[in-house]
């Protein structure tokens, strides 16, 4: 079988790994076994390709994959099941509602509106034992990629849709602006829906042209999030998780085929 592209996300006691079809995880058990399932992926944006529409719906199969690991690995921890991230969400919708009020320029105010929102999401991702299964989910599928030991980083890490977002973001929130008020908030709900397809749109074309400078450019907010904050170095045994879940989906891509 030629190689898959597959993605991935760290679960607070293992790893997620989805490839077009299906999905696999693994997670170590507390009597330090290890536990795997599978399945097949919801099929929700797979056969659109109408680029901006085909971004968010794909953004969607990816997280309706979750439900389904739920039910088939009750063991599996999502990164979002702590009390800090729903702390975190409260946080994060007053500074949000706080930054829309100021006095900012439109685009420095819709851009922080973005950043506060994100608060939730960097609240999950941190942890030491999440932070190392981010790393062993980027080594394990890396490694699958290319043949050679890869590293804790890994070049389409939704982290690196950060800087497109955000850029895509302030300049949708800004336009909303301009709009009578009355229709404002439908406009600024088109506008994020239609950030996200343009930021996922330059993410694809970013993994083409990784060498162009401005791809780099807008590769640099996600590259030192995994570098500083999201990912740290793997244990072997985190490592073997990886492998498990890896080896999981690829056996439930080949059942598939």
């Amino acid at each position: 079988m030629e190689k898959l592209r597959l993605g991935g996300m760290a679960l607070q006691n293992g790893v997620l790994v989805h490839g077009p079809t299906s999905w696999g995880a693994a997670v170590r058990l507390s009597d330090g076994s290890i536990e795997a399932a599978s399945g097949a992926k919801p099929r929700i944006g797979s056969r659109v390709s109408l680029p901006f529409v085909r971004g968010p719906l794909r953004l969607a199969e990816a997280f309706a994959v979750l439900p389904a690991v739920k039910r088939g690995l009750p063991a599996a921890r999502l990164p979002f099941e702590r009390p800090a991230v729903v702390v975190s969400l409260v946080v994060a919708s007053t500074s949000a509602g706080l930054a829309r009020r100021t006095s900012l320029p439109a685009v420095p105010r819709e851009a922080a509106v973005l950043l506060a929102s994100l608060v939730p999401a960097l609240v999950a991702l941190r942890g030491e034992e999440l932070t190392s299964y981010h790393g062993a989910e980027h080594v394990s599928i890396g490694t699958y990629e290319t043949g050679e030991t890869a590293g804790k980083e890994h070049d389409r890490c939704g982290s690196h849709l950060i800087g497109p977002l955000l850029l895509a973001s302030a300049v949708a929130g800004a336009t909303a602006e301009l709009v009578p008020k009355r229709h404002r908030s439908a406009a600024r709900a088109v506008g994020a829906l239609g950030a996200v397809g343009v930021a996922v749109e330059v993410f694809g074309w970013m993994g083409r042209n990784a060498d162009k400078p401005l791809s780099r450019m807008l590769a640099r907010p996600g590259t030192e999030l995994q570098r500083r904050l999201s990912t740290s170095e793997p244990s072997p045994a985190q490592l073997e998780v990886a492998n498990a879940a890896l080896e999981a989906c690829l056996a439930a891509e080949r059942a598939a085929a």
